[in-house]
Order: C-alpha cells, then structure tokens, then sequence
C-alpha cells in the first residue's frame, strides 16, 4: 500500500476536493473552497515527499516530470476513486495537487446546470465552449453536457483530454478517449486524426493554442459538434481571446468562421454555499443571429448589451445570476462580490435590491486591493501555512539542483 493512500481515503470521506502536498508542509485538503491542515499530519521534507510521488507515478510520466518539471496524468485507487495529479516542483522541493474525480458522472440535472446547457447539446454540428479559472468546474459541466448526449443520441463521440478525468461508457454512442502522451503526442495531433475517425462530437479538453483553436473551429464548420474549454472568465472577454489569438490579417476570416460556427459560451465560477458547499455560478452566451452578426462585423464590444436582452434564448450575465443567489440565501452578497468580475455592475444591482455588501475597510462601495498590491495587512507573512523554519529551507534552496544530482547517482 503506498503511503498516500489513506491520506485519499481520509479525503474521499471527508467530502474535499483537493489534496495538497507541498515540501516542508503538512498535507492539506481543500474542503467547500476552504484550504485546511490535515489533522496530525506533519512536515514532509523533500527526500520523502519524492519517495511518495514516485509510489504512484509510473516510470513513463516520473521521466517527463524530471524532464519539464511539472506533469499531469491520472490515478485510480481501487475501492475509493480517481484523482488527478498534478506534479510539480518549487522553491521547496517536489509537491503535488491530487483532485478527485466522481467516479459516476453526474447529470445535468443533478448539478443543477440550466436548461439551455443540455438545449445546447442538441445541436448536430457547432463550437461550445466552457470556461473559467482552474478549479471552477468546467470538467464536471463537460462531463455531464457530454453524458446527455450519450443517452439521448447514437453517434460517435471522441475526447481528447490532458488525462483523462470522468470515463464515458458507451451508452446510445460509441464513445472513444484519447489521453495526450499516453494515446497520442499532442491535441493538434490527435484533433487532426479525428477527422479521419468517423466523428459526429469531438471533446478537446483544453484549446491551448493557436493551431488547435484553428481546427476546431475548422471541424465544427464541417459538420462537427466540437466541446471546448479556455480559461476566459467572462463569455464576451471568451470571444475577443480567440479571435486575438490569430495574426491581425487572419483575424477578418476567423470572424466570420466563428461567428458561423459558434453555438454558446458558458462562463462559470464556484462559489462557497451558505451553510456548506459549493455551487456553480453560469454566465450564458447563446450565438443567435444577432450574436454572430455582432461577431462577423467585430463588434463584440455590443455583445453584453445583446445578452442583457437575450434572456428568452437563454441568456444569462454572471451578475444577475449572482444576484438571484443571494436574494434565495444560496451565496452571502460578500461573496458574490469576490466572484463577480463586473463589480460595479453586481453592486448596483445589490443595491437596487436592498442588498448591503460588508467589504473590507467596512465601506459598502469599497473595491479590493488589487491582486498585484499583495493582500491588505501583510497577510502572506502572518500565514501560519507559510512557515517552515529557515534552516530547513535553506538546506533545499535548490532542489533542482538535488534532483539532476539524484539523477546522475541513479
């Protein structure tokens, strides 16, 4: 049994998200947003945390770890789930990140995800794209958009994924998987082998650049249903991201291929439930015809104003959604502020509402610090986690060092 293991049992149980390990700190879990030391624990210095990761890393991704310095790959622990790595390496030493990953997928309607997510899905050919900030979900959204359509139509569907996080059984469709390094080199490669493969949706985990952006909106223009995910944080700010992507004299014809193939936009965030928890917060573009006008004439500074009157296509700006939280006691208003990205906008809803917001330094109109500036009150320095003791950080000042050193004995 490797020394993780009861660690993710003890996870698993107690409902978190995450499991941190970082050198020359306790363990921690992430639990309702929230990270928290784990009970007991204690300090794992380098060498043992390296002896740890490699109980669970196989030789394959181990040689690409000490080649790039940080990794992704799945673990499964039988009887209790899988998780995600992550490995990296810092100024400590080696640390991971372990996310777990529901071995049933949950349903649209479990999640609670709004209609037009699934009336979305419905559609035969066309771009969809999820996204957010790491952490928010996206996977889970994908996850189940993609399992309606496994149970409502017989066709043929490929993911492609940097791993693979929730495993699809064939239910109507025929459903094939594809992680990179394991099954194929790279999402370009495996995206432009996919249109050979007789697909009627393709799943790209991660539109990471230029040229996978490009054939994906190719393949959603010839007849493919295409998921995507980016790590926009708004649905409008989404569009500009990718047309900005392409050379300023690409950019005209790439405007009218998306404005053709794009279907929607969801922008989503996680926020802390009052009372426990999480819930998931979606900003909703849906590319009507006047959307994708918008699009090809580049207008997409006009594309709020569209959704804020695009409410009966299923519309939705993260504001109002924000606001309806709070007025049904589901997310404290200080809250929604923190995940809100057009404050201003949520604050006078607020308080068109009645709504008071307790910011810090107590006034209702106050903004936060911005995240450049470090928080207020020196708050990294009087973080508890953060300590560890000069001499043992000394010691391993440069672990990378340590790590081609180790190489070189092996």
């Amino acid at each position: 049994m490797a020394w993780i293991h009861p660690l993710l049992r003890e996870m698993v149980s107690q409902g978190c998200s995450d499991l941190h390990l970082s050198s020359l700190e306790r363990p921690m879990f992430r639990l309702h947003g929230d990270i928290t030391p784990v009970p007991g624990s204690t300090p794992i210095p380098p060498d043992s945390m390296t002896a740890v990761l490699r109980e669970i890393t196989s030789e394959l991704h181990w040689k690409e770890f000490e080649e790039e310095w940080d990794h992704d790959f799945a673990y499964a622990l039988e009887g209790t789930g899988r998780f995600r790595v992550n490995l990296f390496m810092d100024h400590k030493g080696p640390g991971a990140v372990l996310r777990l990953i529901p071995e049933k997928i949950p349903t649209a309607q479990e999640l609670g995800l709004p209609p037009v997510l699934t009336e979305l899905c419905n559609h035969t050919k066309g771009l969809i794209l999820v996204t957010g900030p790491t952490g928010s979900g996206k996977s889970t959204t994908l996850a189940a958009m993609l399992d309606h359509v496994n149970t409502t139509r017989r066709e043929h569907i490929i993911t492609i994924e940097d791993p693979i996080e929730f495993v699809h059984p064939n239910k109507l469709c025929l459903v094939n998987q594809r992680e990179v390094t394991r099954h194929t080199k790279g999402f370009k490669r495996a995206l432009k082998a996919a249109l050979r493969e007789d697909p009627d949706i393709v799943l790209v985990g991660e539109l990471r650049d230029l040229e996978t952006i490009a054939i994906a909106i190719e393949t959603a223009e010839t007849g493919h249903l295409v998921f995507g995910t980016l790590h926009t944080s708004t649905a409008p700010s989404t569009v500009n991201r990718i047309i900005d992507q392409f050379p300023a004299e690409q950019q005209a014809q790439i405007r009218m291929m998306l404005a053709s193939s794009l279907r929607g936009v969801i922008s989503q965030t996680l926020c802390k439930r009052m009372g426990g928890g999480r819930i998931a917060a979606h900003e909703i573009l849906v590319a009507n015809v006047a959307v994708s006008a918008l699009i090809r004439e580049g207008k997409t500074h006009q594309i709020l104003s569209c959704m804020q009157t695009g409410a009966k296509d299923g519309m939705k700006l993260l504001s109002d959604v924000l606001v309806e939280y709070v007025q049904a006691g589901l997310v404290s208003p200080e809250e929604a502020y923190l995940k809100c990205v057009q404050k201003d906008d949520l604050m006078s809803k607020l308080a068109n509402a009645g709504i008071r917001v307790d910011l810090p330094g107590g006034d209702q109109r106050a903004r936060l610090p911005d995240v450049n500036s470090g928080p207020p009150g020196g708050a990294l320095g009087n973080n508890p986690g953060m300590g560890g003791g000069g001499n043992g950080r000394s010691r391993y000042s440069d672990p990378v060092e340590r790590f081609r050193a180790e190489r070189g004995r092996r």
